[in-house]
């Protein structure tokens, strides 16, 4: 199961993608072979690979795939992941985060995919694409797998700021009602807002005050809210959408890949065990198979940058071949989407979205 549509926007071509080829964990030939593998099924992306000139062209040589469809940008320096995103904003102009920010911004690119150091990455591409008009802080969406029919739910703020106040978790709310119809075709998407319980009295101040703001606003913002959600429905069927602020959002993500990774090692000492365990897994291979693949945050690598001026996708600092690939899939599936003009759209009406009365009239008499 796909986790966004396959469908193009009407009249959609050649997809280009500005990958950033250092900062990631496993270095430059990792990222490049994730594109390699993204070309070899797709032959309508084409990539504006950004990295030192010398070791990415021997790297992309090696690669049949990747004939003519890379054109490569020297950039010297990289942003390591010890790097403060205030250093890199003082002294990164000459880096391949920098440089593959700023192909977006040109508009020689449709989306920016890097594994670079988050906080450098949101902080770049928050001053050189600017924020979207009527968005105080951007959020980094991520897809969970889940129990819902679409088999993933959104889950946003996940670490682009810390910090999140009422009118900060209405603007996920929102942003994240528009990846969820415009990613995942959900015309109507429930929206949650996690909390440490669903009863309406629990939570923090902002938490209180933005359940009530949401609630307003639910109607005229075409989703349905479905009130406080805890941890557990993270990966249920309760809500399409979970909303909350950077700071627990970064920590329930990490959580999450953390239980995954020791089920899966269990898994593998529980089954070389005895003889008789292992002719079990033998037995359970393709279910196994099946299970590691659902689990498997490789295959779902990718957070979204939502807010800006142009679309960023986050991926893992981790991430090899396949998690590469995962990421630029879901880049150039938002870009055919035409999601980053809906989005900006979405978020232009919501200016003037009610804060009190959620069936106040534009000047035709119809609801925002």
């Amino acid at each position: 199961m796909t986790a966004l549509s396959e469908n193009p926007k009407s009249g959609a071509g050649r997809t280009t993608i500005s990958v950033d080829a250092m900062g990631g964990d496993r270095g430059p030939a990792a990222v490049v072979a994730g594109i390699s593998r993204s070309a070899k099924v797709n032959p309508d992306i084409r990539f504006i690979l950004h990295g030192p000139k010398a070791t990415l062209e021997k790297l992309v040589a090696k690669k049949k795939p990747l004939a003519g469809r890379v054109e490569i940008r020297d950039a010297q320096d990289v942003v390591s992941m010890e790097d403060k995103p205030s250093h890199v904003m003082r002294n990164g102009k000459a880096t391949s985060m920098w440089s593959a920010i700023d192909s977006v911004r040109a508009k020689e690119a449709d989306v920016c995919v890097s594994c670079g150091n988050t906080g450098a990455l949101m902080m770049l591409s928050v001053v050189r694409l600017r924020k979207l008009p009527g968005v105080n802080r951007p959020a980094i969406a991520v897809l969970w797998p889940s129990r819902s029919a679409q088999g993933f739910n959104i889950m946003l703020d996940v670490g682009a700021d810390i910090r999140a106040d009422e009118q900060d978790l209405l603007q996920y709310a929102l942003m994240g009602a528009s990846y969820a119809r415009n990613g995942m075709e959900l015309k109507r998407p429930r929206i949650g807002l996690l909390n440490v319980g669903t009863e309406e009295h629990k939570g923090r101040a902002e938490l209180k005050l933005a359940h009530d703001l949401i609630t307003q606003n639910a109607d005229a913002a075409e989703f349905d809210f479905v009130g406080f959600v805890e941890g557990g429905d993270i990966p249920g069927d309760v809500a399409d959408v979970i909303i909350t602020d950077g700071f627990t959002g970064n920590i329930a993500l990490k959580t999450g890949e953390g239980t995954a990774s020791l089920i899966g090692s269990l898994l593998r000492e529980a089954f070389k065990y005895s003889p008789l365990s292992r002719l079990a897994a033998l037995l359970a291979y393709t279910s196994l198979n099946r299970l590691n693949e659902r689990i498997d945050p490789r295959r779902v690598n990718g957070g979204v940058f939502l807010g800006l001026n142009g679309t960023v996708v986050k991926s893992h600092g981790s991430a090899d071949a396949t998690g590469v690939s995962a990421a630029v899939k879901l880049a150039f599936k938002l870009s055919q989407s035409g999601f980053s003009e809906k989005l900006a759209a979405r978020v232009a009406s919501a200016v003037s979205l009610p804060q009190d009365d959620p069936m106040s009239k534009d000047n035709n008499g119809t609801t925002s």
